[in-house]
C-alpha cells in the first residue's frame, strides 16, 4: 500500500510543434494545473495531436509505484469503454461483408443461448445501448428502442455475434484491425502478449493507494478490457475517422447519434455505435471515456480542427466518485476543447 502523499517526480516531455487548439497555446495551463494538484497527483499520459502533428505530449509518473519505474510514451493501459468503439468496428466490418443485419433479432446469430430476449433485440439496439439488456438472467429493462440503458453485456453479445458469423475469435478480429492501423501496442489481453502494461491503483477509504490484482478475472474484454497506448489510440483515430476501417456510409451510421445518454460527467450526449457525440457548445466532440479498475481514460476527436485528445491514467482517485476519479481529465478537456 502507498500513501497518497507519495508524489512522483515529473517524467514529462512537452512539445509545442504548432499552434494549439483554436490558435491557443494551452501547454502552460495544463502544466500549471497538473503541478498544482499535489494532493491527488496526475500519474499517466496526455497526448494531443492536430492535423497529424503532436502539439502537446506529457508523460508523468510511474508504471509501478512500488519500484518507481517511470512511465514512457509507449506504455500500455487498459482503456475501459474505449474498447466499445473497437468492438463496434469489428461488428460493422462483418455487417459490410453481408454477414450481419443490424435490424433483425439477435437470435439468428446466437441460436443456442437460453435468453428469451434474444428474440426481441437487434444488433443496432446493442450498439447504441437501446436494447434494455441489463443482465444475463434479468428481464429487459424496457421495450427495445424506447430508452437508453448503458450495457456492458450488450457489447459482450456483440463480440459473440462477430465470432459466430466470422468463425474467428474476438482477439483475432481485433488483431487484424490493429494490424491495418499499424498499432503495435494494442491487443486483447486474451492473447497474453502485453509486455508494457502498467500497474493500476485505486485509492481506498483511508486515502491509501492499493495495487489492483487479478484485473482481468471479471473484466469483459469487448466492453472494457482492451489494451492500448497513447500513440496507438492516435493511429486508431486516424484510421477510423479517416475512412480506412469502414465505408463512408457505415462510418456515418457509427457516428450518428441514434440514442441519448445521460453521462455521469458530461450530461446529455448523443450515442451512436460505440461512440458518444457531444453537439453542445461550439465544438463537436466524438469519442468515449473509459474505466477499468484503476485505469481512467479518455479518447476524443474534434472534427472541426482535426484534433485528437488522448488521456490515460493508472490511478483511480476516489473510485467511488467518478467526478473525482476523472477530475484531471475533465479539467484538461475543458482547456483543450475551449471550455466544453
Amino acid at each position: 500500500m502507498l500513501k497518497k502523499s507519495l508524489l512522483p517526480s515529473f517524467f514529462l516531455v512537452t512539445f509545442i510543434l504548432s499552434q494549439g487548439f483554436s490558435q491557443t497555446n494551452f501547454a502552460p495551463q495544463i502544466d500549471s494545473m497538473i503541478k498544482a494538484n499535489t494532493k491527488r497527483f496526475f500519474n499517466g499520459i496526455i497526448l494531443v495531436t492536430q492535423n497529424g502533428k503532436t502539439i502537446y505530449s506529457k508523460v508523468n509518473g510511474f508504471t509501478n509505484l512500488e519500484n518507481k519505474t517511470p512511465l514512457v510514451i509507449d506504455n500500455q493501459f487498459v482503456v475501459g469503454s474505449i474498447s466499445k468503439q473497437m468492438t463496434a468496428v469489428v461488428v460493422l466490418r462483418e455487417f459490410e461483408k453481408g454477414r450481419i443485419n443490424l435490424h433483425i433479432p439477435v437470435r439468428k446469430y446466437l441460436p443456442d443461448m437460453p435468453q428469451n430476449w434474444l428474440d426481441s433485440i437487434t444488433v443496432h439496439q446493442l450498439l447504441n445501448h437501446s436494447s434494455g439488456v441489463t443482465g444475463w438472467n434479468e428481464p429487459l429493462k424496457f421495450k427495445p428502442s424506447t430508452g437508453f440503458s448503458y450495457s456492458n453485456i450488450g457489447y459482450e453479445l456483440l463480440a459473440k455475434i462477430a465470432e459466430s458469423v466470422s468463425g474467428k475469435s474476438y482477439a483475432t478480429l481485433t488483431s487484424e484491425i490493429f494490424k491495418i492501423c499499424k498499432m503495435k501496442h494494442s491487443m486483447s489481453p486474451a492473447l497474453n502478449q502485453h509486455q508494457q502494461l502498467v500497474n493500476s491503483y485505486v485509492e481506498d477509504s483511508t486515502g491509501k493507494l492499493k495495487l489492483v490484482e487479478n484485473l482481468f478475472k471479471d473484466l469483459g474484454i469487448p466492453s472494457g478490457g482492451m489494451i492500448s497506448s497513447a500513440g496507438d489510440l492516435v493511429l486508431w483515430n486516424k484510421n477510423l475517422h479517416g475512412g480506412k476501417l469502414l465505408l463512408k456510409k457505415t462510418y456515418e451510421l457509427m457516428k450518428s447519434p441514434s440514442s441519448e445518454r445521460d453521462h455521469f460527467i458530461f450530461g446529455k450526449v448523443g450515442y451512436g455505435y460505440g461512440l458518444q457525440i457531444d453537439n453542445k457548445g461550439k465544438i463537436v466532440e466524438i469519442g468515449h471515456s473509459g474505466y477499468a479498475t484503476g485505469y481512467a481514460s479518455m479518447n476524443f476527436y474534434y472534427p472541426a480542427t482535426n484534433t485528437y485528445l488522448i488521456f490515460l491514467e493508472n490511478i483511480a482517485w476516489d473510485a467511488s466518485n467518478f467526478k473525482e476519479t476523472f477530475k484531471h481529465h475533465v479539467d484538461i478537456r475543458k482547456i483543450v476543447s475551449g471550455g466544453k
